[in-house]
């Protein structure tokens, strides 16, 4: 049996000191060390195993504070490790205080094909590896021909993508004996997509001194067509590695809840309990009805492919009724998510299985609030992590 962490992680917007990341915004070089260490602490408090990391600008700014963690880590060894100097060196417990180092780590960076000059920056991605890489990561961002998706019967409009906002990181990672596909994601935010006119220095909804309902909610709909076409787009990726039979883990921001369409997108549908109810497709009569055999073929054809909620798993096992990464306007909500293919479940193919998930949540501050721009220091999210065992 191998045991092992997986953990998502999204930084806000790390970047080098003095750098203009969006318009106005940066790091002095107090700052900057503020969250470079803030960020290693947590690095160390996890000891995640894979960690997938979110709005990354710059790979040399995560390597330092992956170097910084392991300077923290291994002198926090030195005093909890027993050896012989120590007189507890019979108490077993410390050694579960130990910390893996990433010495021996691989990173692999995934930056925005959208990302440009000073102030118009464009964060990417980030797969943190204890175990390595079973071959070369793959980045997803150009769809190539432009996907055109067109509203049913073709009269009603159709909309076309041709690059999600952030990159898709697909890594292979070899853990156990076995290799795991993991995807890393960072879906379109809620942040409304306004139209600058040409000439124009910034949109017209953007002036909230002229508030403009109808246009503010136009770019809210941008912004929720370009997520879900995004979960769509990871979905097909997905689907093509379960049907090539690999288990399959998807950790990231999703900027949505586990309940949202762009997230139940990702996972897939939930059978139902019993299709024999339900009036065939191509029913000629009211009592064309699925039978007790198609009704076990079609289960087994929705949850094959099916990805379920971390999250989830631990809430009914434990009982535990809140768990939430963000917080804004007074609504708490779980936004980053650890989705798992039927692999780490009680089924059919079973390798393994989830025993914990955990919840880092405590720097939290309600965005609203007075003292939410301590956030830009640490993180507005909270980090999740699951622990898995493989068989």
């Amino acid at each position: 049996m191998t045991d092992f962490t997986i953990a998502s992680f999204n930084v806000k917007n790390l970047i080098g000191p003095e750098q203009e990341y969006y318009r106005f915004q940066k790091y002095t070089v107090e700052e900057h060390a503020w969250k470079q260490d803030w960020l290693a602490e947590m690095l160390v408090t996890m000891n995640a195993d894979i960690v997938c990391f979110q709005e990354i600008f710059e790979e040399a700014a995560l390597q330092d504070v992956v170097d910084a963690a392991d300077a923290i880590g291994l002198a926090s060894n030195e005093a909890v490790i027993p050896d012989a100097s120590k007189r507890y060196r019979k108490r077993a417990i410390f050694r579960k205080l130990a910390y893996d180092d990433y010495r021996d780590a691989a990173l692999a960076f995934a930056p925005n094909a959208s990302d440009g000059e000073p102030g118009q920056r464009r964060p990417g991605l980030a797969i943190l590896s204890r175990f390595g890489f079973a071959e070369p990561p793959e980045v997803i961002q150009e769809l190539g021909p432009e996907m055109q998706v067109d509203f049913s019967g073709g009269e009603a409009g159709h909309f076309k993508l041709t690059r999600v906002s952030r990159p898709i990181l697909k890594a292979r990672i070899p853990v156990g004996g076995r290799v795991i596909t993991v995807f890393n994601c960072h879906l379109k935010s809620k942040l409304g997509e306004f139209d600058r006119p040409e000439g124009s220095d910034f949109a017209p909804e953007a002036d909230l001194t002229a508030y403009d309902p109808v246009g503010r909610a136009l770019g809210a709909l941008r912004a929720a067509t370009r997520r879900m076409a995004e979960a769509w787009v990871l979905r097909k990726l997905v689907v093509a590695e379960l049907d090539a039979g690999n288990p399959v883990m998807v950790l990231g921001d999703f900027n949505d809840s586990e309940n949202a369409v762009s997230s139940e997108i990702i996972s897939g549908e939930k059978p139902f309990k019993n299709y024999c109810w339900m009036l065939r497709h191509d029913a000629d009569h009211p009592s064309d009805r699925y039978s007790a055999e198609e009704n076990e073929a079609i289960q087994e054809a929705v949850e094959r492919v099916r990805l379920e909620s971390c999250e989830k798993l631990f809430v009914k096992k434990s009982l535990r009724d809140m768990v939430y990464t963000a917080a804004f306007g007074g609504v708490y909500e779980s936004i980053d998510q650890i989705l798992i293919s039927r692999s780490f479940r009680a089924g059919t193919g079973q390798i393994g299985e989830m025993e914990y998930f955990s919840v880092f949540n405590d720097h939290l501050t309600d965005g609203s609030h007075p003292e939410a721009p301590y956030n830009k220091l640490a993180s507005d999210h909270g980090q999740i992590m699951g622990h898995f065992r493989l068989f």
